[in-house]
């Protein structure tokens, strides 16, 4: 994978692009990266939304649409997530390369144009968002909201969160509540996104073949003598659990959920992030890892388990899928897969295959355009931006002691169980 330039185009707003000959598309992505706030994270969320279904200049969805058939089919697209203590709302398009056009045209260009009109310049009746625009995008999110409510695994583990997380900013959902997103009006909107032009931190990635001097140009003039007074959050980490919490809630369901909740004891910038990334894949994140051969498999105490490493925040959370009888073998279960892991039994072949697992999803990750842009867009908390080979060398780098030393410092924090009335 090719270097990252990186270049600042104003305070709080950097240009970062990706050269690669393979694709004949490009994309360009707006990350627009705010603290998370329990009074903003909804009407954030919500701006993201309706600045991707029109503009001033395209004030409708189907003169939008007709732009992008005109630029050979691009796309915009709009998304948001939570990254540690902070929220990250994206723009982006997607389209023809320069260097592949008819006519010779840059759809860069037009396509970065577009892009600034959309966050800068979006359509506003009376001053203000458009009212129809902005119910439409509620009914859209709340519908979001209910679907993963109704989606047990994701509002298990959405529900370990909220209770390990209790008082710090990571126990907000990225999208706030349905009750704030009900309480929005275009009033309360435009506020918002007139703050978020001020206070946000712009990081804009631009994956493509031709030089990307055309959007550059273009992105410097659409912040040239802005007044903006960026800001971020430093995440909040908590290194040590404390006596664990254990919660349970009873629904009417067909298959329990029990979520575990460990303080991984490190988190960016820490040099053992890697170490702990590893260690959680070797305890749950492959089809060779512990929990999914030993307690899934052999043990046939779940449907499913496995681990993920949140390196910002500094968690790691196991969660399964389980009959209720089998909650508590399934709990024990997880815990002496930890303790073996913490006393060195771990092979050379688990370490060696969870290893080559892994590369293979970094590799994997650079046969597409949005998977390129996707992995530099992960790495715009680390501090640095890393090449896949850069990555690798540094997974590769890691011993078994240094596992061993990432399982000892993991903590029980928080036990949640969804099991049926």
């Amino acid at each position: 994978m090719s270097n990252i330039n990186r270049i600042r185009l104003g305070d709080g707003v950097y240009f970062n692009d990706v050269r690669d000959s393979r694709f004949k598309t490009m994309k360009i992505t707006a990350n627009m990266i705010v603290p998370l706030r329990a009074d903003t994270a909804s009407a954030n969320a919500l701006i993201c939304g309706v600045l991707s279904r029109s503009c001033k200049a395209y004030p409708d969805f189907t003169a939008l649409s007709k732009k992008l058939s005109a630029l050979y089919g691009a796309e915009l697209n709009a998304s948001m997530r939570k990254a540690g203590d902070n929220q990250v709302l994206t723009l982006s398009v997607s389209g023809l390369d320069d260097r592949y056009t008819l006519e010779g045209e840059s759809v860069a260009r037009e396509l970065s144009l577009l892009l600034c009109s959309v966050i800068f310049e979006p359509n506003l009746c009376d001053g203000v968002f458009v009212p129809g625009e902005v119910e439409q995008e509620k009914r859209q999110l709340l519908d979001l909201m209910d679907s993963e409510c109704n989606d047990k695994r994701i509002y298990a583990n959405g529900q370990l969160i909220r209770h390990m997380c209790a008082g710090e900013v990571f126990g907000i959902k990225r999208y706030g509540t349905a009750e704030s997103v009900r309480a929005q009006t275009p009033q309360s909107l435009t506020a918002a996104w007139k703050q978020l032009l001020q206070t946000a931190v712009f990081e804009i990635l631009y994956i493509g073949d031709s030089a990307p001097d055309k959007a550059v140009e273009v992105f410097r003039a659409a912040f040239d003598g802005a007044a903006r007074i960026p800001q971020i959050t430093q995440t909040e980490i908590i290194r040590q659990a404390g006596e664990p919490k254990f919660v349970t809630e009873t629904m009417n369901i067909a298959q329990a959920k029990l979520v575990m909740g460990f303080r991984a004891g490190t988190a960016l910038p820490d040099s053992e992030v890697t170490a702990a990334t590893l260690m959680t894949a070797v305890l749950g994140g492959t089809a060779n890892s512990k929990l999914f051969c030993n307690v899934r498999e052999k043990q046939s105490l779940c449907y499913y388990c496995g681990a993920r490493y949140d390196k910002m925040k500094g968690l790691v959370i196991i969660d399964s899928g389980v009959e209720g009888e089998n909650i508590e073998k399934l709990q024990a279960g997880v815990r002496k897969e930890i303790e073996d892991m913490q006393n060195g039994v771990i092979t050379d072949f688990e370490i060696e295959a969870t290893k080559m697992a892994i590369i293979n999803t970094y590799y994997s990750s650079n046969d597409t355009v949005s998977g390129i842009e996707s992995w530099y867009a992960t790495q715009l908390f680390d501090g640095a931006f890393k090449t896949i080979e850069e990555m690798t060398d540094k997974l590769n780098a890691v011993t078994k002691e240094e596992i061993v030393a990432a399982a000892n410092r993991l903590t029980l924090d928080t036990v949640y169980v969804l099991k049926n009335q």
